[in-house]
């Protein structure tokens, strides 16, 4: 048997111009799962990850406290679904970040109204009556995702040990996959993905399986101070 980690990636800047870079807590982070990952396993074959900046930055951190000299292997098909473009298809004028800032900082509690807006977004997206006004619908990003690791474990090999760094939904998706769930069932625990948790699958001559999923243990070693899902 082969073993695939899927790590999502540390906390990104939420709020921030560029939300597609790690906080400084996410590079805390993606420092104390690199150091689980080398406390836990023995030789890594693969390093590979999606092409988006924070994954990038989880990446190299990660592997730097894992103590490893691999190449980081890029692969677009482990990248997260265009949440911004998800967004503005259900509320246009959400493409103006100060317009939406705004509107949701007339409920008081901007973190819990942006959930709930962004969970109806999301809920429009994979609905599939309107996946032509997407760039990539929820059964492309499916399919892609699948694609991404099926296309590794071809690329490594049998019984061989590969560490994936992505992200939440990306994850998500593959756990829909090997469980036979509901798109909706796969988005009711997506939101509980931890930043820098970790994901397990074997793969093998039956297929792929789950053997865990969000792994967060390493991060309520710090009293939870590191452990954080947005």
């Amino acid at each position: 048997m082969g073993t695939i980690y899927l790590v999502r990636h540390g906390q990104a800047s939420f709020g921030q111009a560029n939300y597609d870079q790690l906080s400084p807590l996410g590079f805390e982070q993606a420092r104390v799962v690199g150091e689980h990952l080398k406390s836990r396993l023995g030789p890594v074959d693969m390093v590979a990850l999606g092409t988006m900046r924070r994954h990038r930055e989880t990446a190299a951190t990660a592997v730097a406290a894992m103590g490893l000299d691999l190449p980081l292997i890029e692969e677009p098909g482990f990248n997260e679904y265009a949440f911004e473009a998800i967004v503005k298809a259900h509320r246009p004028d959400f493409h103006d970040q100060a317009v939406m800032k705004a509107e949701l900082a007339k409920s008081g509690d901007h973190k819990k109204a942006f959930q709930q807006f962004f969970e109806a977004a999301v809920a429009r997206w994979i609905g599939g009556e309107h996946d032509h006004e997407y760039e990539e619908s929820w059964p492309q990003f499916h399919s892609r995702c699948g694609g991404a690791l099926d296309a590794l474990i071809q690329r490594i090999g049998h019984g061989k040990t590969a560490v994936v760094f992505t992200s939440g939904g990306t994850i998500g998706v593959t756990v829909q996959r090997l469980l036979g769930l509901t798109a909706q069932q796969a988005f009711g625990f997506n939101w509980h993905i931890a930043n820098a948790s970790i994901t397990k699958l074997l793969y093998g001559s039956r297929g792929i399986s789950l053997q865990s999923f969000n792994e967060h243990g390493h991060l309520e070693m710090t009293d939870g101070k590191l452990l954080t899902f947005r």
